[in-house]
């Protein structure tokens, strides 16, 4: 069945529609954030609905604090990078080629 995800923050739904830093995948439904800011830190809650079994589910809330140090320790960010040697595609034809990086 297909499912949704919405990440609420401090018990309000983010709306994601003109946001460039935040994205949620509906794949894995993970919450990607660039740049964490103050203002970011705060409850994030995930809800996974289902429309074919009529249901929504609210994960436990995870709280996101800023570090005053600066320093990651064993959280720092780490780029790993695979892409295919080749990609193909017919002339006159749209091409999206993706590139991020993660980092805990």
């Amino acid at each position: 069945p297909a499912l949704s995800y919405t990440w609420l923050f401090n018990n309000d739904t983010l709306d994601l529609q003109e946001d460039s830093r935040r994205f949620v995948s509906q794949a894995t439904g993970n919450l990607y954030l660039a740049k964490v800011e103050p203002w970011d830190v705060g409850n994030y809650t995930c809800a996974v609905s289902s429309p074919e079994a009529r249901r929504r589910v609210w994960g436990t809330p995870t709280a996101l604090t800023l570090r005053g140090d600066g320093v990651m320790g064993e959280y720092e960010p780490k780029i790993e990078v695979r892409f295919p040697e080749t990609s193909y595609a017919a002339k006159g034809s749209s091409v999206r080629l993706e590139c991020f990086a993660l980092g805990k």
